[in-house]
């Protein structure tokens, strides 16, 4: 740990413009983003007495080795450079909000030709409509299950819609009225997407205008004397009041907002947000992230709505993200700066405000009572999982004799098939948890064979010499600012972190391979150690015997889940580069079929097992592919013998 004072800057050199700053470590890592209207003032209070700062505060200023600034014309220019540099560094010390659980939200696939709907989790694709996040995948589910008797659109899957296709059957939906099966042609494309576009308008809040225009056809029909179709318009108006019930009204204005509310306590903080469209709350969803500072309830706000907004792109069908109210506990720091930001973003005007009576401070407190919830949870699961990863850590630490507690460890796998597309794996824990981030994968073809040893030097090798580069590379660009970021190309330095332990699955060869590795280089101040699988001994370098940890240790535990993760990592990697292999080998000879259609047939059915079993129509079907060469990819699959492949490290079977 440095001293703060070594590196203070001197008095007065310090500028009194308003600006951003950043505290780097010695090895040239940005360690925390920040940014301040008078420069002067506010990087004097990190170098105040360190009794007074929060204790993250004090871990960052004793872990840096610097702090630089860049100062900026105005409020508005630091924000907008702040959130880039946050993006671009991902400062370990800057608060990060993470979502305390796995929302649900409901998606219409609007770029395919017949959309569909369906309720899923995670990670969104673009060309797709996203409502929500809702609470409860339930609750959601129930509502799609009324709205598609009045809006009858595709919900199944394309296995489905296409098994529907092939045979001219339409599935059990069609006949009970809740699809209007376009499979089979009972509706054209162009009929189904106006279905869809009716289903996109309502879940966007415009209930209204589709509520009357039920409630007009149902009155013409029974004019006509058209009974039988009055009835099915009527069913439809109740599912459709059903199904708006299910979303109370809070504002009756009609308004469009988020809601925000915070609760906190002097290491983690809870974010609640309610999203709030055409007066009725359409989604919410929470966050956790631990406190970086002791700084004001409005520089969390603002952080919080940076995070929140700072990637807002709109959507041609449904505009913008942010709303045209942001409701919040407290104004934040940079106050009508950030309103200013979020306006351009939009491109309308942005309100940010405070609620004060009526119906809007009665929704900010019961968000404030989710918020306090959820934070309240949190620190009942958490107490037992952040308890033992401190203590798996430390018994770690004993048990190595380390001077401190490791708390990035990188972990080394090696898979291969026979001595064939032999691949390695890193993965990275940072505090006891995995970081994904990090995780890299090694191709090796320097040699072939069932060499584990050999391969496992030649990773390690690659991923140490990665750290000295990036670390001779960040002192070389220390005039223009250290960074995590090549100042030439624009690319991350992802391996200028140095971990505190590494771990190779093996025994004592693969031991010394790291080890031989590290000797190479020259680099002294990292453990190696190995995790054997067969009795869980952990080796050391040069020593004779292995440390054995109890069966019940927490250390041997994440010891064993960082092995698996990395075992996990490496097979997916081989498995995926394996079949690859596999499949462009077995379409050599096929004449006229270049490289760019080898990878299409690639992506296109993914292994070797689903293009043999493929009709030459189905290849056909391939972007590129004729009637003539698809029957010659055929016939050529017909004369490949299946093969089993057996990874020779772990026993287990590969199946094409």
């Amino acid at each position: 740990m440095a001293d703060p004072s070594t590196y203070r800057p001197a008095p007065g050199t310090i500028p009194t413009d308003p600006g951003v700053y950043r505290f780097v470590d010695a090895h040239g890592t940005v360690l925390y983003v920040g940014k301040a209207k008078n420069l002067r003032q506010r990087l004097n209070s990190y170098f105040a007495d360190p009794a007074g700062l929060h204790f993250r505060t004090q871990t960052m200023v004793r872990t840096a080795a610097k702090v630089e600034w860049t100062v900026v014309q105005n409020e508005l220019e630091s924000l907008q450079l702040e959130y880039t540099w946050i993006q671009q560094y991902d400062p370990r010390f800057n608060v990060k909000y993470r979502d305390d659980k796995s929302y649900p939200w409901l998606c219409v696939t609007w770029s395919e030709e017949v959309p569909r709907v369906f309720v899923g989790r995670g990670a969104k694709k673009k060309g797709n409509r996203y409502y929500g996040p809702f609470g409860q995948a339930w609750a959601i589910r129930e509502t799609v299950d009324l709205l598609l008797r009045v809006f009858p659109m595709r919900s199944c899957s394309s296995g489905v819609f296409n098994s529907a296709k092939a045979s001219g059957r339409p599935c059990l939906l069609a006949h009970i009225g809740k699809c209007a099966a376009p499979c089979v042609g009972w509706i054209s494309p162009e009929d189904h997407r106006d279905i869809v576009d009716d289903f996109c308008s309502f879940m966007a809040g415009r209930s209204q205008q589709l509520t009357r225009r039920l409630e007009r056809r149902m009155k013409e029909a029974s004019d006509n004397l058209e009974f039988e179709r009055a009835g099915v318009l009527r069913d439809s108006l109740f599912a459709l009041r059903q199904a708006t019930e299910k979303n109370a009204i809070v504002l009756a204005d009609g308004t469009d907002a988020d809601v925000i509310a915070i609760a906190d306590d002097p290491l983690e903080v809870s974010v609640q947000v309610f999203h709030v469209r055409g007066g009725r709350v359409r989604g919410e969803r929470g966050w956790i992230a631990d406190r970086a500072d002791d700084g004001p309830l409005g520089d969390l706000v603002e952080a919080f709505l940076l995070q929140l907004y700072g990637d807002a792109t709109p959507d041609p069908g449904e505009g913008s993200p942010i709303p045209r109210e942001i409701l919040v506990p407290e104004l934040p720091t940079s106050g009508e700066v950030m309103a200013d930001l979020l306006s351009s973003v939009r491109g309308s005007r942005v309100t940010i405000r405070v609620p004060q009576r009526g119906d809007k401070a009665t929704l900010m407190d019961t968000v404030a009572r989710n918020a306090a919830e959820s934070l309240a949870q949190h620190k009942m699961k958490r107490a037992s999982d952040l308890t033992t990863r401190n203590r798996a850590l430390e018994e770690v630490q004993r048990a190595l004799a380390l001077p401190e507690p490791p708390l990035r460890i990188e972990c080394f796998d090696i898979s291969h098939t026979q001595g064939h597309e032999v691949v390695g794996s890193m993965v990275v824990f940072e505090d006891g948890l995995p970081r994904k981030s990090e995780y890299r994968r090694f191709i090796i073809r320097s040699f072939e064979g069932s060499d584990d040893v050999r391969a496992m030097h030649e990773v390690v090798t690659r991923r140490l010499k990665r750290l000295l580069d990036d670390r001779e590379s960040l002192r070389a660009d220390a005039a223009d600012g250290p960074a995590l970021v090549d100042a030439t190309t624009g690319a991350p330095r992802k391996f200028a972190y140095a971990p505190a332990l590494i771990v190779v699955d093996g025994g004592q060869p693969q031991v010394a391979a790291a080890q031989r590795a590290m000797d190479d280089l020259g680099i002294t101040d990292i453990a190696v150690v190995g995790l054997a699988k067969r009795l869980e001994e952990v080796w050391l370098p040069d020593e004779e015997f292995p440390v054995i940890l109890p069966r019940t240790s927490e250390g041997l535990y994440l010891l064993q889940r960082l092995r698996d993760e990395a075992h996990r990592f490496a097979i997916t990697h081989h498995r995926g580069r394996r079949s690859t292999a596999m499949l462009q080998s077995a379409l050599d000879a096929v004449p006229g079929l270049g490289e760019v259609r080898r990878k299409a047939l690639v992506t296109h059915f993914g292994s070797m097992k689903k293009l043999r079993s493929a009709t030459v129509d189905e290849i056909a079907q391939v972007p590129g592919f004729g009637a003539t060469l698809a029957t010659a990819v055929h016939d050529a699959m017909a004369d490949e013998t299946p093969q089993v492949a057996v990874n020779l490290t772990t026993g287990e079977v590969l199946e094409n």
